[in-house]
């Protein structure tokens, strides 16, 4: 089998695996597609199938779970079809069969056959399971009464596959009904459980047909209160008039009536309506009540929880006034108040920081214990070099020069991350670095994830490069992508092994087997979170002990660089380059479309560009979203017909997107219509105008990205936000973008609203199961578990005493056998 399909069928699984939830890459599964057709192609894998997989993929975020499962299984199917030689499944799943017991197995059960998993599937503990856990939390589910294989094999769907598994499978909310709010007391803004009667429940068209709505009415004695779900025409038959549910949402507002839009509803079990006890709900699949579930649950939280031997020694416990492992998983299941579930939760998320924390500081010390080449930095020589640029260093670009001569000098290898704003000057900074290195005689890669970019750091490097005495020659800075001719690409891997070529920029090309290097001594990676971990290794590979600057034009909010960079240098560049205007961002209403193609043809008349950018690729009957593809044609013949309009998405080939960006960037296109495939790095200084349609349907921080597309050159420059419907011209996103236009303020809004969901890639990154608990917003809690972490490491970096052999042993299995290497 090709090694592109292997590769597909292990991501595949690996997805399978992760129940469906889009995070066996990081940023998701469509972001292998930025190598995985080029691979694919070069392999001489049919042409219809790579097409089938990229078209499936572009759009796999915005399914649901059970939809992604289809789409996986169907895509594979195609590709048996006209490859046999594939075979293979993309998940497995072995059905356990030990034999029945109470649920109060005793601790003697390790000769009882431990359930199975699905290959590679991690345990749910994370970090929670040591050599003093009784083994017979390895048993399956079917020892418990009530479970039999057809239930175990359904309970596997929730990633449920041990006793051991259940302890670390958490409620996703509660419903406290000693704190019930009564409808007349609720407040707009408020996230509120409310228990009613349901009065009524209907479904209606609406958007001509295409969509459907649910309208439901509960009441509670004081006041009613409206629902409303999307294209969930199913809920008119589970949802009954008369029934008493609990619904959990946040408290909306429509033409001066409060409402619910989408909450979560659970039936409300008539014995808890009067305990004033608080409830948790459990995420189900189909076939499994939260009756039945939560009766499981007690019965093997009660008797589990309390013999669990806690992993964190007793000075970290008490210094961070935590409670135990048993009775924080007894609380976060069946808590007695409000107070005590606080307190589990914030020790399970401790734990969960604390790991984290331990093991990139663990990386660091990796790095730092190792020696690299020292390359000392002539005052003169980098003064000459920074008068012989074209323009002056903000302050920001000159203390991160610093920092840079500081590592390259310091006898230790370089690590160092260099996080700068859309347009902030990064390149700069890194082609000054390149340039430190090849002044010796050594050899610098920088690794972009696409070829587009990559072209366009080969340019900026060349040019930055040259005009000085001890510049390089042109044949000693080369370019090496996928797209490379092979002649040529077997000249630069000749002229890289031998020494001749001292700067390299490519794609990910440059990690493959056969690129080897005479004297590696600087690796650049742009653009890092688009790279999995094993990719950069790969590169940090081609060298020994060599310097690393990685580059993000993502902000990062101070608590994630802390938590996920912990172990890198990091230097901010918070300032723009002199000349820069910021972008003026408005939102606009559907209906007020034609206002932005008149400010189009405004700019383009003065000789500017514009790019409009669209969510999809081709309209899908299950969305309103307009599509880059359908409204392409429209654009060129009724709207712009006397200009001329580029198309770019991510179904067409790599050579034809850099071609298609080419004819933009030398202004052969007047506008560029296109889906997010321009969001990282495309540099063209004469666009002025980012249309996004469809805006509501993106995240702050992949809108600020394509706003960082436009406003490069020194002309005033507009970015216009236009939401699908009117009523999502409220948006939060979308107002903030409009009140701001630094990236690090809109980082930590984007942060606060949407989470930081996977942020990272579970195998990939060698860290085994994710963050269940813990909040990467929580400031408070991540400092408070960095300081215990970082006295217990100076205490004992290795965990060698004693009463730390029990966290050693956590640490190793949370992050999988890896060293912490998440950066």
């Amino acid at each position: 089998m090709q090694s592109s399909l292997e590769k597909l069928r292990k991501y595949f699984r690996l997805e399978a695996e992760n129940g469906y939830k889009d995070s066996a890459i990081i940023g998701g599964l469509a972001k292998m597609l930025d190598f995985w057709e080029a691979d694919a192609r070069n392999e001489g894998v049919s042409e219809e199938i790579i097409r089938a997989v990229a078209g499936r993929l572009r759009d796999y975020r915005r399914l649901s779970p059970e939809s992604r499962e289809e789409t996986l299984k169907g895509i594979w199917k195609r590709i048996k079809e006209q490859h046999p030689e594939a075979g293979g499944e993309t998940s497995q799943r072995t059905q356990p069969q030990p034999p029945r017991d109470s649920a109060k197995a005793k601790e003697s059960a390790p000769k009882r056959k431990p359930a199975s998993r699905p290959p590679g599937r991690a345990e749910s503990a994370p970090g929670g399971v040591t050599s003093q856990t009784p083994v017979a939390l390895n048993a399956s589910l079917t020892v418990l009464q009530g479970v039999g294989p057809r239930h175990a094999k359904t309970l596997e769907k929730l990633g449920l596959y041990t006793l051991g598994d259940m302890l670390y499978y958490f409620p996703r909310r509660y419903d406290d009904y000693s704190r019930l709010k009564p409808i007349k007391a609720l407040w707009y803004g408020e996230q509120v459980t409310v228990i009613g009667t349901v009065q009524s429940i209907a479904a209606r068209p609406i958007r001509g047909g295409k969509s459907q709505i649910v309208e439901a009415v509960v009441g509670d004695g004081t006041g009613a209160l409206r629902l409303t779900w999307f294209n969930q025409p199913w809920l008119t038959n589970r949802i009954k008039v008369g029934a008493v549910i609990s619904v959990s949402g946040k408290v909306d507002q429509y033409l001066g009536r409060l409402v619910m839009n989408s909450p979560d509803w659970e039936p409300v079990e008539t014995e808890h309506l009067h305990t004033n006890r608080i409830v948790p709900i459990y995420p189900l699949t189909a076939k499994i009540t939260q009756k039945w579930l939560r009766k499981l649950m007690k019965q093997v939280v009660t008797y589990w929880a309390p013999k669990l031997t806690d992993h964190l020694p007793e000075s970290v416990r008490s210094s961070a006034n935590l409670p135990s492992l048993g009775s924080a998983l007894m609380q976060v299941h069946f808590p007695s108040s409000q107070k005590q579930l606080q307190a589990a939760r914030e020790r399970l998320a401790f734990d969960e920081i604390f790991f984290l924390q331990m093991g990139v500081l663990r990386q660091k010390r990796d790095w730092q214990s190792v020696t690299a080449r020292i390359f000392d930095v002539d005052d003169g020589w980098l003064n000459s070099r920074l008068a012989g640029l074209p323009f002056e260093l903000t302050a920001a670009q000159q203390r991160a020069v610093d920092d840079i001569v500081v590592d390259l000098g310091s006898g230790r290898p370089m690590n160092r991350l260099l996080q700068g704003d859309v347009g902030s000057g990064k390149t700069v900074v890194a082609a000054l670095a390149v340039a430190i290195i090849a002044r010796t005689g050594a050899q610098a890669a920088v690794m972009a994830p696409t070829g587009i970019l990559a072209e366009q750091h080969y340019r900026s490097l060349s040019d930055l490069l040259a005009g000085s005495e001890d510049s390089l020659p042109a044949e000693a800075i080369r370019l090496l992508v996928s797209d490379t001719p092979e002649a040529e690409k077997e000249e630069i891997r000749s002229g890289l092994a031998e020494g001749s070529i001292k700067v390299v920029v490519g794609t990910h090309a440059l990690i493959e087997g056969p690129v080897q290097f005479n004297d590696l001594q600087l690796a650049v990676i742009d653009e890092q979170h688009r790279f999995g971990v094993e990719q950069r290794a790969a590169l940090r590979a081609k060298g020994e002990n060599l310097h690393l600057l990685v580059m993000t034009a993502t902000p990062i909010p101070r608590s994630l660089a802390l938590t996920i960079h912990g172990d890198l240098d990091i230097s901010v560049m918070d300032e723009m380059p002199a000349g820069r205007q910021p972008v003026a961002t408005y939102v606009l209403t559907p209906q007020e479309r034609e206002r932005a193609y008149t400010m189009i043809r405004a700019q383009i008349k003065d000789g500017r560009q514009a790019f409009i950018i669209y969510p999809l690729i081709e309209e899908s009957d299950k969305t309103e979203s307009r599509a880059a593809v359908d409204d392409h044609k429209k654009l060129q013949e009724e709207v712009f017909p006397d200009l001329k309009l580029g198309l770019l998405h991510g179904r067409l080939k790599p050579a034809e997107k850099d071609a298609v960006m080419a004819k933009f960037r030398d202004g052969e296109y007047d506008i560029l219509v296109s889906t997010t495939v321009v969001e990282v790095g495309v540099d063209v200084p004469n666009a002025t105008v980012m249309l996004i349609e469809g805006a509501n349907r993106f995240g702050l921080a992949q809108l600020h990205q394509l706003r960082g597309r436009v406003g490069r050159g020194s002309a005033q420059s507009y970015c216009l936000l236009i939401p699908d419907h009117e009523d999502a011209t409220e948006n939060e996103r979308l107002q903030a973008m409009a009140e701001s236009n630094d990236g690090f303020v809109l980082a930590e809004r984007d942060l606060q609203q949407r989470g930081p969901g996977q942020f990272l890639g579970t195998r990939q990154s060698g860290y085994s199961t994710g963050l269940r608990m813990a909040s990467l917003t929580d400031l408070q809690l991540i400092e408070k578990a960095r300081a215990r972490a970082q006295a217990l490491f100076e205490e004992d970096a290795d965990l060698q005493q004693d009463e730390h052999k029990l966290l050693a042993e956590a640490l190793e299995r949370f992050w999988g056998g890896g060293k912490g290497d998440v950066s």
